[in-house]
């Protein structure tokens, strides 16, 4: 049974570089590290390159497990550096560090997600390794991005500039029946 997905897609869609389905061989898990699903779009209009393009994962679930796809698979989205080009980038509506994403005091991620989301989560997995001949990969944002910054509250001190996933996503659960194989890259 098809997912049901609601077609939203970011004004400068059109501006992304479009692949072909076979070019899609990850899957990267984001958390929007955000309050909600309206200052999600609202992040992915803002326009960042010079492209005219910004930042945005393919698809974002709500907290509801509603599914919305602002970029097609068939297009590269800026959501993780140096794997847009092969990658499908799912984000799941989560607080993740919000608002205080490189204060070192606030670097702990609290928010569980919640069933809806992880199910909604699977069946589309399940629906995007049909559609993507290719899709035998995933990683979490964490995973790919491992590039450490200098704190906000203190610059003496190194963060990690991306955690999403995070430490209460549930792999195991979202593993199981995939797949799909975990990787992680450990370049600096």
């Amino acid at each position: 049974m098809p997912v049901t997905i609601l077609d939203q897609p970011l004004p400068y869609v059109s501006l992304l570089p479009e692949r072909r389905a076979d070019a899609v061989e990850l899957v990267v898990i984001h958390c929007t590290e955000l309050s909600d699903m309206a200052m999600a779009r609202e992040y992915g209009e803002r326009i960042l390159h010079a492209s005219g393009t910004g930042n945005s994962g393919h698809y974002y679930i709500d907290r509801d497990g509603t599914i919305h796809r602002y970029v097609p698979g068939t297009r590269v989205a800026n959501h993780v550096r140096g794997h847009n080009t092969d990658s499908i980038g799912i984000e799941l509506v989560n607080l993740g560090r919000y608002p205080h994403w490189w204060d070192s005091r606030h670097q702990q991620m609290t928010e569980p997600y919640s069933a809806a989301q992880i199910a909604a989560l699977r069946a589309l997995l399940a629906q995007l390794r049909e559609q993507f001949p290719n899709l035998r990969q995933i990683a979490g944002h964490e995973d790919l991005d491992t590039a450490m910054m200098p704190a906000s509250d203190e610059p003496t001190l190194e963060i990690h500039r991306k955690l999403d996933p995070g430490p209460l996503f549930p792999w195991r659960e979202v593993l199981r029946g995939s797949g799909l194989q975990r990787i992680s890259d450990s370049r600096p």
